[in-house]
């Protein structure tokens, strides 16, 4: 008789027959884990968390980069677009303009005049009618004063309506009578019972006021909420403006309010009855327009403001490259306006003539420390090194003073007899000038990445060559050079694409003829404040850019550049 214990079947221990029969039954279903879960679940659970965490390690860069780099270049891209100022701060006038054939020209018809006016008003208040004109005078000069002139004029137009009615009743000049004529009576008594703490009851209009005056209404419930939100004072306590007066003007002289019976309805009569009357002044806004200044009635403000009126615009990109949007359609600017074709020029040429002279005097001095025994290389590269611990701006100063008519070389030149004392050689303020001094402080962003290369080709290679009889010439232009031209390609792009975006040394150096075109874009950031021609610009120099870089991969091969190793 056998132990039950010592039976195979019976034995609950790890043994050789159990663990087939758990290999069999692991056919028969998911492996899993120690945990208990299915094996594939583990794993795919432990990578999940290994991905977190290497996505942890690396978030502070990406927000960095997000921040510092993405997140700018997505704002110049829409500014260089962007073209809401018109549309936000004109909606009216865009809105009656939307059927005037500005190719054709002429005077808009009265209605237009009427919105502008309402538009400019309500901008002057919140003042945003200087910036509306800065922006049309990158278009047409003379819009920026022709806009801060209105906004101190437009008061004119409603005054002589707010005079009028005064004469007729003191009580059209104060606040209260008119809070009761237009304001929803719940809200005049919460006005009333606001003790100066917390948010101020919003403004509502009476249910039926807008039917009865339908622009008064419109008016004065934009000016209850400007005084509440932007300058906090109680529309109870503050008499109205004179655009309101208009509105009133215009609802009694365009509908009847002899059914009206509400608050201040004796008011609103006898104002009716003053409008009606052949003695009662008014004033077209055509000609109350004309009067505050007479570009008004110049057709060329119009087809500014109709031809700028969408919010996107390509007008940015067109004078980018001596273009201008008219209502014709893009056309080439006058001759003498065309400046930013020669910059684009002008800083493709230089640049390039900055990076072929920094190849040939880099060249010879990476060459000569990638030869020398480390200890001296490493001694020499301090001098190369030396100007990376010197502001910028010295080094372009050092120069200034070196190049000038009356420095240091031109003393030189003098002494030595070789160039007459009136005839001092002009090597400022011009292209050689930004030439010299840009060679000068990116010439070690050229040596750096050629020695990294050249100290990597094997010596063996050069001794190889020469003991089958090449020349020392054969061997450096057969053996040497072809190893150092990835060095060559990096030290290029990168002198190339630093020189490229440049502009204090030549805004010190480069006078007229030798500033580039990162020089006007940085004056448009912060002296004319058209960013978004700034923008523009910027964004047409980041496609030469990478146009140039897609070329260098398409001919070189980007693999092919090296920065060492």
């Amino acid at each position: 008789m056998t132990d039950a214990a010592t039976e195979p079947d019976k034995i609950t221990g790890p043994t050789p027959d159990n663990a087939l029969r758990a290999a069999d039954k692991a056919d028969d279903g998911p492996v899993l884990a120690a945990d208990g879960r299915p094996l594939k679940q583990s794993l795919n659970r432990a990578l999940r968390a290994q991905k977190l965490r290497a996505l942890a390690l690396i978030a502070p860069l990406l927000i960095f980069v997000l921040v510092s780099f993405i997140a700018p270049i997505g704002d110049m891209l829409f500014r260089s677009v962007e073209n809401q100022i018109v549309r936000d701060t004109m909606p009216r006038t865009v809105a009656a303009l939307a059927d005037y054939d500005a190719a054709a020209g002429g005077v808009p018809r009265d209605e237009v005049f009427e919105a502008a006016y309402y538009d400019v008003f309500y901008a002057a208040e919140r003042k945003l009618h200087t910036r509306l004109g800065s922006r049309l005078n990158y278009e047409q000069t003379g819009a920026s004063s022709l806009f801060r002139k209105s906004g101190r004029g437009i008061d004119d137009i409603g005054e002589v309506y707010q005079d009028q009615f005064e004469d007729l009743n003191g009580d059209w000049d104060e606040a209260r009578p008119w809070a009761e004529l237009m304001g929803d009576p719940t809200w005049i008594a919460a006005q009333e019972g606001w003790d100066g703490s917390g948010r101020m009851p919003a403004f509502e209009l009476r249910s039926d006021i807008a039917d009865v005056l339908p622009r008064t209404a419109a008016s004065y419930q934009i000016f209850a909420r400007f005084m509440q939100t932007e300058e906090g004072d109680s529309p109870l306590e503050e008499e109205p403006w004179t655009v309101v007066h208009t509105a009133l003007y215009q609802d009694l002289s365009e509908g009847d309010v002899s059914g009206y019976t509400g608050p201040r309805s004796d008011m609103l009569q006898a104002a009716a009855a003053l409008v009606a009357s052949p003695d009662f002044e008014t004033i077209a806004f055509r000609d109350g327009l004309e009067e505050i200044d007479e570009d008004w009635v110049d057709p060329e403000i119009w087809q500014t403001i109709k031809t700028y009126s969408p919010s996107y615009t390509s007008g940015y990109f067109l004078n980018s490259v001596d273009m201008q949007k008219t209502p014709e359609g893009p056309a080439l600017r006058d001759e003498d306006e065309r400046i930013y074709g020669l910059l684009f020029q002008r800083t493709m040429f230089m640049s390039m003539v900055i990076t072929i002279s920094c190849i040939l005097l880099g060249y010879p001095i990476a060459y000569l420390l990638s030869n020398l025994p480390s200890r001296t290389a490493n001694l020499l590269m301090i001098l190369v090194l030396l100007p990376f611990w010197t502001s910028l701006l010295v080094r372009t100063s050092a120069w200034k003073v070196m190049l000038q008519q009356q420095g240091v070389i031109n003393d030189t030149l003098v002494w030595l007899g070789l160039v007459a004392d009136d005839a001092r050689l002009t090597m400022i303020n011009n292209q050689f000038g930004t030439i010299v001094a840009m060679t000068h402080i990116l010439l070690p962003f050229m040596i750096l990445p050629m020695y990294s290369v050249m100290s990597t080709i094997p010596q063996t290679y050069v001794r190889a060559a020469k003991s089958l009889g090449a020349t020392n010439w054969t061997t450096f232009w057969r053996v040497y050079f072809p190893q150092s031209i990835p060095g060559i390609g990096a030290g290029s792009i990168l002198v190339f694409i630093l020189s490229i975006g440049y502009y204090i040394t030549p805004e010190i150096v480069g006078g007229t003829s030798g500033i580039f075109i990162s020089n006007r874009i940085a004056y448009h950031i912060s002296s004319s404040l058209n960013w978004g021609l700034a923008a523009a610009l910027g964004t047409i120099l980041l496609v030469v850019v990478l146009l140039l870089y897609w070329a260098y991969d398409r001919i070189v091969g980007i693999d092919n550049v090296k920065l060492g190793g």
